[in-house]
């Protein structure tokens, strides 16, 4: 528990953050769908920490990371527009108080394994918001903002499950958890490369996003073998998650003028 101190910190900065005007769906669509990367980028850090794996970018990535959770926290519970929304977010709250202090401790093997754990759980609640949101919102931009944000979080699940590995983490789980995440990514990329309301833009961006893509693939390969590229891994991935940030900003731009069409109806 050596950086517990740290924690106080940080909730100290997210709390005084002034909240913004309350979210668009679009903003908020996005913003929860953020929050799952988060949950992710969170223990991938950990695990950097852990491994000895670029270690000050990894310090730096954690603190941002639990900081920018406590603040669209914030905002998302200023926004939340239905009572089911409401509820999960409390129960968001609880398994997220218990996270964070973990995740600023001191990274250990053993316990790097509940972290790990715990993200998941985080995650599936976020992702319940995500997903209450979207249906409160409506429409297939939506979908497209959705679908585009959890990219953000697959780049990061799959860095994290890696470096787990790398550092010797011994979860049964995490070899099928990094595999099924690498062809969630997959199939998700194809649907969006599909998507008839994308631009020349957007399509543009998401060919690039498919290069990187496959750049990263090719250094899972040597995993079977037990041969890492954890610094390979962490590059591409952080890479992947820009682009995939971008163009979740994209989709959420195109949600917003098609909601301002129809207010114009």
């Amino acid at each position: 528990m050596g950086r517990l101190p740290a924690l106080f910190l940080i909730m100290l900065l997210a709390t005084s953050l002034p909240v913004e005007a309350v979210l668009t769906d679009a903003e908020a669509v996005n913003k929860s769908g953020r929050q799952r990367m988060l949950s992710q980028r969170i223990v991938k850090n950990y695990l950097m920490l852990g491994a000895g794996v670029n270690t000050e970018v990894a310090q730096k990535q954690l603190d941002a990371s639990i900081a920018l959770f406590e603040q669209q926290f914030l905002e998302l519970s200023d926004y939340a527009p239905t009572q089911k929304i409401r509820d999960r977010l409390a129960r968001v709250e609880e398994v997220w108080q218990q996270y964070r202090v973990q995740a600023l401790a001191t990274p250990d093997r053993q316990d790097a394994i509940w972290v790990l754990r715990k993200s998941n759980e985080l995650l599936t609640l976020s992702n319940d918001v995500v997903t209450l949101i979207q249906q409160h919102a409506g429409g297939n931009n939506a979908k497209l903002v959705n679908v585009s944000g959890r990219q953000r979080m697959l780049s990061q699940r799959i860095a994290a499950r890696y470096m787990a590995m790398a550092w010797g983490v011994d979860a049964e789980e995490i070899h099928g958890e990094l595999h099924d995440s690498i062809t969630l990514f997959d199939e998700s990329l194809q649907f969006l490369r599909a998507a008839p309301e994308n631009s020349a833009m957007i399509q543009k961006k998401l060919t690039k996003v498919q290069a990187q893509w496959q750049f990263s693939k090719a250094g899972f390969k040597g995993e079977k073998e037990g041969r890492y590229v954890p610094t390979v891994i962490s590059v591409t991935t952080e890479s992947i998650l820009r682009k995939m940030n971008e163009l979740t900003g994209d989709y959420e731009a195109l949600m917003e003028s098609q909601r301002q069409a129809n207010a114009d109806l």
